[in-house]
């Protein structure tokens, strides 16, 4: 069983950063590939970046290539998203979530089985 909590989400200005953080707990944290994903009101649950086992991959989506970075610290079990560049449309919950292989290419909910609640994100304009 694996938990996982994130922190670091808060109201921000158009062209503001924030540092999401995701927090887990079980041993097997460095043996798996971790991702980002978000959800604004009345839309569905977004893929947003993936993290191999090693954080020697990583994947975007199209919308936050180039201002987001994912990054992990597997000595201290925890998986970042520094956002720059945010934008209003970034607006949302995000998630952190882990699959059960050290690496993965998914960008769809169903290839990550633990969820952590989420951190809200608000960018103003």
């Amino acid at each position: 069983q694996v938990q996982l909590v994130e922190s670091g989400g808060g109201l921000v200005q158009a062209g503001g950063s924030l540092r999401l953080s995701c927090a887990a707990s079980g041993r097997t944290f460095s043996s798996y590939a971790m991702g980002w994903f978000r959800q604004a009101p009345g839309k569905e649950r977004e893929f947003v970046a993936t993290i191999n086992w090693s954080g020697a991959n990583t994947y975007y989506a199209d919308s936050v290539k180039g201002r987001f970075t994912i990054s992990r610290d597997n000595a201290k079990n925890t998986v970042y998203l520094q956002m720059d560049s945010l934008r209003p449309e970034d607006t949302a919950l995000y998630h952190c979530a882990t699959t059960r292989t050290p690496f993965t290419s998914a960008t769809t909910t169903v290839a990550f089985y633990y969820w952590g609640q989420g951190t809200q994100v608000t960018v103003s304009s």
